[in-house]
Order: structure tokens, then C-alpha cells, then sequence
């Protein structure tokens, strides 16, 4: 488990101190070859026996039950439940040891607060998901004034890596022209290079989201992480983060 504890990152953000968070890079798990190997996906092809007992180590580390999800690049934001794995790309939890969980390999994996810690949340967001307002739905779940949220943004896949077509940009810049700074000329005719990062933070401050931390770390050229756009046979890292239990007086 000192392998494990020691490959975790963990959020550089001002979140209260019963807030925490982390996430997981490829070092520390049991899988083989493609998926080695801390891998967390459960649907990419993997040893279904591997990815149970590497979640079942990510759980004794942390000391939480994860809420896992069935991602679908939506926005649909579900309460946390350790017992089920909901159709749905972010959760919210006020549960204490229930942790909001997503999973990633390339896509931006963004995690909430509160400014009081009160209730946490995750979101997976790629492109469709982003420009659908997968974030913005998961601001609202913490159900709090705007600028009493705090969010950080994990490791996604980065603005030199990410060529898209024009249509990514348009399904942006349709309702909010601004976007059109976080995209540049591709290394194509007609394609895009773009920054989700910027996207995101974008996307937050329409909704009046204003502390926006993390970003920068791409996973595409850090082999710290799965890349599904460097290797489309891949596994799935994850971000989490919830509520430390208040301990008994």
C-alpha cells in the first residue's frame, strides 16, 4: 500500500479542512499490460478481478466508500451512493466517507466544494459534456450562491494535444462567442487545437463560479496517467473527493 499512498495527487486549492480529495495516477494497482496498472475502469477490457481489487485498494487508502458512475459524456448529476453506479456524469454527496468519484483518461475530470464544506462534488466532463453544461449542472447540485464554490480542475488532456474539428468549437462559441480564445489553428486543414482548460473556466464564470484552480497538467504527455488519446487500448484513473467523518467527541 506505500506504493499506492505515494502516487496520489493530491488538489493544491484552499478547500476546507474536512474536504479532501486526490487523484490517482498508473502506479500502485494490479493490472497487466495495456491496463497496468492501477487501473479503475471497469469497462475498458480489463481483468474484472484486477479493477475489484484496485478499487478495493483505493478504498482502504483513503479510508472512503467511492461512488462510482456509468459515464455516458452527458450532464445528468446524481446524489453519491456506494450501493449503485447511476447512468450519469458527476455526484454530489453531504454524506461524510462517501466520496464523489469519476474516472478519466483524457476527458477533465473537475471536483467541487463549498467555501463552508458542507457538501462536495465531481464532474467528468468532455467536450460534449462541457458544452452541454455538465459544469454548471454540478455547480447548482451543491446548492449554494456561486461565488461560495470552490472547484479544481484535475489532469486532462492538454491544449497542445487536443486537435478537434470545427464542430467542437461551434457547439461553444453558438451561446458563448468567448470561447472562441480557448482555440487556435490545428496543425490540419480544418482542424482546431483546444484548450478545455480554458473551456471549463469559461463555462464556470457564466455561472458566476470565479475560484478555479488546478489545470495544466496534461494527460497526454505525462505517461503518469492513462491517455486514451496516446493509447486507445487503455484503463481509467480517478478523481475523488468528500467529506472527512466528524470524529466522535
Amino acid at each position: 500500500m506505500t506504493n499506492l499512498a505515494g502516487s496520489l495527487l493530491l488538489p493544491d486549492w484552499p478547500a476546507p479542512a474536512q474536504v479532501r480529495a486526490c487523484v490517482t495516477t498508473r502506479a500502485g494497482g494490479v493490472s497487466q499490460g495495456a491496463y497496468a496498472q492501477l487501473n479503475l475502469g471497469d469497462h475498458v477490457g480489463d481483468d474484472l478481478a484486477a479493477v475489484t481489487e484496485n478499487r478495493r485498494r483505493l478504498s482502504e487508502l483513503c479510508g472512503v466508500r467511492p461512488a462510482w458512475l456509468r459515464q455516458v459524456h452527458g450532464v445528468n448529476v446524481v446524489e453519491a451512493h456506494p450501493g449503485k453506479q447511476p447512468e450519469a456524469d458527476a455526484s454530489w454527496s453531504a454524506t461524510p466517507g462517501v466520496a464523489c468519484t469519476v474516472m478519466t483518461a483524457d476527458c477533465l475530470p473537475a471536483l467541487f466544494t463549498d467555501r463552508a464544506g458542507t457538501r462536495v462534488a465531481a464532474a467528468h466532463a468532455g467536450w460534449r459534456g462541457l458544452a452541454n453544461g455538465v459544469l454548471e449542472a454540478t455547480a447548482a447540485s451543491l446548492g449554494v450562491p456561486a461565488q461560495e464554490i470552490l472547484v479544481w480542475l484535475g489532469p486532462a488532456i492538454g491544449p497542445a494535444a487536443f486537435e478537434v474539428g470545427e464542430e467542437v468549437r461551434d457547439a461553444f462559441t453558438v451561446r458563448h462567442p468567448a470561447a472562441h480564445s480557448a482555440f487556435r489553428p490545428g496543425t490540419r486543414p480544418g482542424k482546431l487545437m483546444a484548450d478545455i482548460y480554458a473551456l471549463a473556466r469559461l463555462r464556470l464564470a457564466a455561472v458566476g463560479v470565479q475560484a478555479v484552480y488546478g489545470g495544466g497538467l496534461c494527460t497526454v504527455g505525462d505517461e503518469r496517467w492513462f491517455s486514451y488519446r496516446r493509447a486507445s487500448c487503455t484503463g481509467r484513473f480517478a478523481s475523488l473527493v468528500w467529506l472527512e467523518p466528524t470524529p466522535s467527541a
